[in-house]
């Protein structure tokens, strides 16, 4: 062995060691192994720039990208607030068909983290008893198809950089539906062994909001259950206001009426579920103020508003600026926002004009705390033109009309035309540490086989898997696999062992799809562990849940799961 293929082997070793045994970030990680392998000359900047270009990576970013404008949509919103039902069979099968389709088509991180909350605020089951299956319906979801998951992505990135044209965007379909179906009936057995567990404390501060129902609106003659009221993330309904009188608490069975002032008590971050729904308008919506930016202030000790009511004051008119939300430590506040007096130590949230910045007497009532960013409410035209052109474009892709890349870019660019999404949005969006991962991988794939170690161990094993079957092969490179993603992230576990398995494919002079969809399949099959996949660590940080909980639910799922691939694997292609 030649001291640079010992210098490739040494930094792989390292980068699996780091990976698995320490709290260093992955793009930390893979960032210095390419330092490394630049530094010792055992890859060429050239080729680093190469896989920053890489069609599966570029793909991906996109994909990324415009699943950010997808979640802006009151879609997912809309699903999230109806999942839960009084039967935890209802809730569990509701749960499962919605995360498990949107998965198929968008990124399933983005569909976790957008219906993580309804699930934690629902008050009928206890959300660890949910949350589990949230994350395991997004990973099968992901498997169905080419752009479920970044995994898939990568694998057919090295499909194409070997000459092989690549998969198809069913090409998953047949194997991820038949085990992701199968998983489902197997979890829902399962479900009796969740753990029924308290969610963690709220991080935010909790503010008071306040929408109006007008006329038209989809709440009125329906209770506050049948609106889902009750499952908006990190919004809590405390109080409605129906002439002039404060009704709470407020009861599920309570019929929603025109004209009644709904007060919600949460955080303001999520306000955005509250602006989806139609006919319900915020306090300062109705100003025209409502935009991305939201300005925190605290009412000063000396100001010549205190005591005073947003009305008496002409609150709007004296400070170019209308109150979203208000917030008072150390004591409970109720009521409609324009009725409150207002005290000392307020935290007042403003959507100011554009003349808020150069009042005089802004100073004199307020010291400006910080900006809050919220997200901008879509126009029912960009709803529609979001989702029908995100359809568009998938539809395209999988009937090879126009490739997935090309779509993506001009789907994006007439995105920021139509001001759903905007550049600056774009460049706060993309997924550097992502990027760095997977250029990193990519990298140390290139170098592991340049330098001829993939070469030196496939003629190692040669005599051992010189009259292997070919099914034991397959098998071999998925749960190499498979334990490689529970220790890294499924992207790098993907990458590293892909040329391995290339080599085997070529030793063995075996068909290089089986073995690619293997690795993909394998990658993403990260249930065991709450670190390995993105969807259970979002799941595991969002409630109390212990390693063995991941554990008792993973296996039989994982055993399951890996056994429906690798049998479907060996009948289709070997």
């Amino acid at each position: 062995m030649s001291l640079e293929q010992i210098l490739v082997l040494f930094i792989f070793a390292g980068t699996i060691f780091s990976l698995a045994f320490t709290n260093k970030r992955p793009s930390s990680i893979f960032a210095a192994c390419m330092l490394l392998l630049l530094l010792t000359q055992q890859i060429s900047f050239e080729a680093i720039l190469k896989n920053v270009t890489n069609t599966g990576l570029v793909t991906l970013v996109l994909l990324l990208l415009v699943s950010h404008s997808i979640d802006k949509t009151a879609f997912i919103k809309r699903l999230g607030r109806a999942i839960v039902r009084k039967s935890f069979k209802q809730s569990f099968w509701r749960m499962f068909a919605v995360t498990f389709s949107s998965s198929a088509l968008l990124n399933n991180t983005a569909i976790v983290a957008s219906l993580i909350g309804p699930i934690k605020q629902n008050q009928l089951h206890a959300p660890s008893r949910l949350l589990i299956p949230l994350s395991y319906a997004a990973i099968l979801g992901g498997t169905v198809t080419l752009v479920g998951t970044s995994t898939n992505l990568i694998v057919d990135s090295f499909l194409i950089e070997h000459g092989h044209p690549g998969f198809n965007f069913f090409d998953f379909t047949i194997f991820g539906l038949s085990a992701g179906l199968l998983c489902a009936v197997l979890l829902f057995l399962l479900s009796p062994l969740l753990p029924n567990i308290a969610s963690n404390e709220n991080s935010y501060q909790s503010y008071l909001l306040e929408a109006d129902v007008e006329a038209d609106s989809e709440l009125i003659g329906k209770t506050v259950e049948q609106n889902h009221l009750r499952n908006l993330p990190e919004l809590f309904l405390i109080e409605i206001v129906r002439r002039n009188v404060v009704i709470s608490p407020v009861t599920p069975d309570m019929l929603i009426e025109e004209n009644d002032k709904l007060i919600f008590s949460g955080n303001v971050k999520k306000m955005d579920n509250i602006a989806h729904i139609k006919g319900l308008t915020m306090f300062a919506e109705a100003d025209g103020l409502l935009r991305d930016n939201l300005t925190e202030v605290i009412i000063s000790n000396r100001a010549p508003i205190i005591n005073k009511t947003l009305k008496e004051v002409g609150f709007r008119a004296l400070f170019d600026a209308a109150v979203v939300a208000i917030r008072r430590d150390g004591e409970q506040i109720s009521g409609k926002l324009g009725e409150l007096k207002l005290q000392a130590g307020d935290f007042l949230l403003l959507a100011t004009g554009a003349d808020f910045q150069g009042r005089d007497n802004i100073n004199k009532n307020f010291f400006v705390v910080s900006e809050q960013k919220i997200t901008r409410k879509l126009q029912p035209w960009q709803e529609i033109f979001t989702l029908l052109g995100f359809v568009s474009t998938i539809v395209l892709a999988a009937s090879s009309l126009l490739p997935l890349a090309t779509g993506l870019l001009f789907f994006i660019a007439s995105l920021a035309l139509i001001n759903v999404s905007s550049i600056s949005e774009v460049k706060r969006n993309l997924p550097l540490n992502l990027i760095l991962v997977i250029v990193g991988a990519l990298s140390l794939a290139t170098a592991l086989e340049e330098s001829g170690i993939i070469l030196l161990a496939t003629k190692g094993i040669s005599p051992i898997i010189g009259d292997m079957p070919p099914v034991v092969a397959l098998i071999a490179v998925y749960v190499m696999t498979l334990l490689l993603t529970e220790f890294v992230t499924n992207n790098a576990a993907a990458a590293l062992m892909f040329p391995f398995a290339y080599g085997i494919v070529q030793a063995m002079s075996l068909p290089l799809t089986p073995f690619a969809l293997a690795v993909a399949f394998a990658a993403s099959a990260s249930f065991i562990s709450p670190y390995g996949y993105q969807t259970n660590l979002l799941v595991f940080s969002a409630t109390n849940y212990r390693f063995k909980d991941f554990v008792k639910m993973g296996v039989p799922i994982s055993i399951l799961y890996s056994s429906v691939v690798i049998t479907m694997l060996a009948w289709f292609y070997l």
